[in-house]
């Protein structure tokens, strides 16, 4: 059930996610790397792949990000009634 207060106790994951995605963005760069000094070039190439991946994410959650928050319902909009669940 809807108690109301949903907009303002909302919190995003965006940073968490921002944050989480620069991590892989450092171990993929760090394994592309050291897989194709090493002679490795199949696990290269999947670092490469999960390279891409973590990169593409990061500009997802970037442009989320750069938006701001969306429109939420104010104080006058009162909270969903409850389920009828009589039948």
């Amino acid at each position: 059930m809807r108690t109301g207060s949903e907009p303002t106790t909302a919190r995003s994951a965006l940073r968490a996610r921002f944050w989480l995605s620069v991590w892989g963005l450092v171990w993929a760069t760090f394994g592309t790397v050291v897989f194709a000094l090493l002679g490795r070039p199949g696990w290269a190439a999947a670092c490469g792949v999960l390279w891409l991946i973590v990169t593409v994410d990061m500009a997802v959650i970037l442009r989320h990000i750069h938006q701001g928050p969306h429109w939420q319902p104010g104080r006058d909009v009162p909270p969903y009634p409850p389920p009828d669940h009589r039948r």
